[in-house]
C-alpha cells in the first residue's frame, strides 16, 4: 500500500522527534510491504523565517492533497513578540479549519513501566489509567470573534464562544462511537450552570445519549472534571468537551501519566484525512541536543496507521515495540527519573530501539 504523508516538522525539537517517527514508519513499510511518500512543508516559526507567514497557501494546499499529516511542534520565544495574527500557533488553527479537523482524540494511558513518575503514584491510579479525551477542535472561543476596544476610558477585550447544533452533534457522535469500542461510557463536560453555549451542548448530547442507549452517559461540569481527574481518574472512559475546556483538561490528564512526552494525539476530519502530533510543545531549551523524547510522536504515527490508513496490525506493532523498549529499561532523560536500573538513551537511540523491536 502506498500512502502520501505531508510532514510538518516545525520548530524546536519538532525536527528531531519527527525524524524518529519517520524512521519507525519506514521500518513498518519495510516489514509489511508499504511505502510512505513524504512531502515536507514548513510550518510555524520555520515558515515565518522563510516566508513571513506561519504557513503558506501552497503549503496548506499540500496538506489538503495528501493521505495524512504528521506534525512535530511549533512556536518558541523567538516569535513571541511578532504580530499576533502571524504567530506560529496561527498555522495550527488554519490547518485545522482548512482540513476540517473537528475531532481531537487524546488518549491518556498509564505505561506501567512509568507509574512511579506520576504525581499521583499509587493514590488515584492504583488500578491503572486508560481514558480518551475527545475534544471539539474547530469551534468555540478559539475560532469566535476577538475584539479589543476602548470603553469608558479603558481597554476592554471580548472573545466569542460560538457553537451550532451540528458542530456539537458531530463531535458527540465521535465520542459515542469511540466509547462503543472501549468501555461504553461517556462523560460530557460543560458549564451549563452558567453558559448558554453549554446549555445547548447539553441539550444536543442528551438527544444523542437516547440514540446511543447502549453507552452509559453522564453530564459533568468542567470544574468538577478537573477535580475528579486528580481524585479518581479511573472513573472515566471517554470524556467529550468543547475546544477550550478540552485543551485544558487534556493537558491536565496527560500529566497523570508522569510524562507529557509520551502522549500522542489525532485530529480527525469527516474523511480519512487526519493530522497526528504529540501533545507536548516545541521545547526550544533542549532543541538540537538529541535528548528529546520521540515516543509521543512515534505513538502518534501509530494512531495515523490506525485511524487514517486502517493498518491495525502495523499500529499494534509500533505500540508493542514501545512497550517492549520500556520493559527493557530504556529511557530518555525526561522519563528516566532517579532509577539507577534504567539505561538513558538519546532521542535518535530511542527511535533505533523501537525500530529494532519492530524488526
Amino acid at each position: 500500500m502506498n500512502k502520501k504523508i505531508t510532514v510538518l516538522k516545525g520548530d524546536g525539537i519538532g525536527p528531531e522527534i519527527v525524524d524518529e517517527a519517520l524512521k519507525v514508519l519506514d521500518k513498518i513499510g519495510e516489514k509489511y510491504g508499504h511505502s510512505f511518500e513524504k512531502d515536507y512543508v514548513d510550518i510555524g516559526g520555520a515558515s515565518i523565517d522563510k516566508f513571513g507567514v506561519p504557513i503558506t497557501d501552497e503549503g496548506l494546499e499540500r496538506c489538503k492533497n495528501c493521505d495524512s499529516v504528521l506534525l512535530g511542534a511549533v512556536g518558541g520565544p523567538k516569535w513571541d513578540t511578532i504580530d499576533p495574527l502571524k504567530r506560529p500557533e496561527k498555522a495550527l488553527l488554519k490547518v485545522r479549519a482548512e482540513l476540517g479537523l473537528f475531532a481531537n482524540l487524546r488518549p491518556t494511558k498509564m505505561f506501567p513501566q512509568l507509574k512511579s513518575a506520576s504525581p499521583l503514584k499509587d493514590t488515584g491510579i492504583k488500578d491503572g489509567l486508560d481514558l480518551m479525551i475527545v475534544r471539539e477542535l474547530t469551534g468555540g472561543i478559539y475560532f469566535g470573534e476577538h475584539k479589543t476596544f476602548e470603553q469608558d476610558g479603558e481597554t476592554v477585550a471580548t472573545d466569542l464562544m460560538l457553537y451550532s447544533e451540528h458542530e456539537i452533534e458531530r463531535i458527540g457522535r465521535v465520542a459515542f462511537e469511540t466509547a462503543r469500542k472501549r468501555g461504553s461510557k461517556v462523560h460530557s463536560v460543560d458549564k451549563a450552570n452558567v453558559l448558554d453555549s453549554s446549555k445547548l451542548w447539553r441539550k444536543v448530547m442528551h438527544k444523542l445519549a437516547e440514540e446511543y442507549s447502549d453507552v452509559e452517559y453522564s453530564d459533568i461540569l468542567v470544574d468538577n472534571t478537573a477535580m475528579q481527574l486528580v481524585r479518581n481518574p479511573g472513573q472515566f472512559d471517554v470524556i467529550v468537551t468543547e475546544n477550550m475546556f478540552g485543551d485544558i483538561l487534556s493537558d491536565e490528564a496527560s500529566m497523570l501519566t508522569g510524562s507529557i512526552g509520551m502522549m500522542p494525539s489525532a485530529s480527525l476530519s469527516s474523511t480519512t484525512l487526519g493530522m497526528y502530533e504529540p501533545i507536548h510543545g516545541s521545547a526550544p531549551d533542549i532543541a538540537g541536543q538529541n535528548i528529546a523524547n520521540p515516543l509521543g510522536t512515534i505513538l502518534s504515527a501509530a494512531m495515523m496507521l490506525r485511524y487514517s490508513f486502517d493498518m491495525i496490525e502495523e499500529a499494534n506493532d509500533i505500540e508493542k515495540a514501545v512497550n517492549t523498549v520500556l520493559d527493557k529499561g530504556y529511557r530518555t532523560v525526561d522519563i528516566a527519573g532517579k532509577d539507577e536500573n534504567v539505561t538513558k538513551v538519546s532521542c535518535s537511540e530511542m527511535g533505533d530501539l523501537v525500530c529494532r523491536e519492530i524488526q
